[in-house]
């Protein structure tokens, strides 16, 4: 099934588009800054261990599989699979748009690697354990949200 297929053979509603709104922004700690201000240069940055080539988020001062402090944020690629989500119809923030798609997106750098977020830019029902995505971002005031979307490969034009 593609974008403007739907799963009985008619015709699939049209993409979403971004949702915008004022969301509860993160307090920005010393140790997580870098994540939630890469988007501005359009990059995504994972915690990274040099020691044993291991990706750690969110992020933690030590390696917690060789134990090492060599933990520095590292740009990623921004494509990986939707493992999980849901569809939330709860209103949870005044002015939030409703429903959206809630989601695990495992990062294409290493098997369970995950970031929480939102799907945006297609069908609520297109969303799929599974899907190709790629990061965008979403400013809100000096934050750069990761918001993922369907990979190109999922469009058709």
């Amino acid at each position: 099934m593609t974008n403007g297929e739907a799963r009985d053979g008619g015709t699939a509603p049209p993409p979403r588009a971004p949702i915008q709104f004022s969301r509860q922004l993160p307090e920005i700690e010393p140790e997580t800054a870098f994540f939630w201000s890469a988007g501005a240069e359009g990059r995504l940055l994972i915690s990274h261990c040099d020691a044993c080539d291991y990706y750690i988020h969110p992020p933690l001062p030590r390696c917690p599989k060789c134990g090492t402090e060599a933990v520095a944020p590292k740009a990623v690629s921004g494509k990986g699979r939707v493992a999980s989500y849901t569809i939330n119809i709860q209103q949870w923030l005044p002015g939030m748009p409703t429903p959206f798609v809630f989601a695990a997106v495992e990062l294409a750098e290493q098997r369970e690697l995950y970031v929480l977020t939102n799907i945006e830019g297609c069908a609520l029902d297109a969303v799929r354990i599974g899907m190709p995505v790629e990061v965008g971002f979403q400013q809100q005031e000096d934050v750069y949200l990761p918001i993922f979307h369907p990979a190109e490969a999922t469009h058709v034009d």
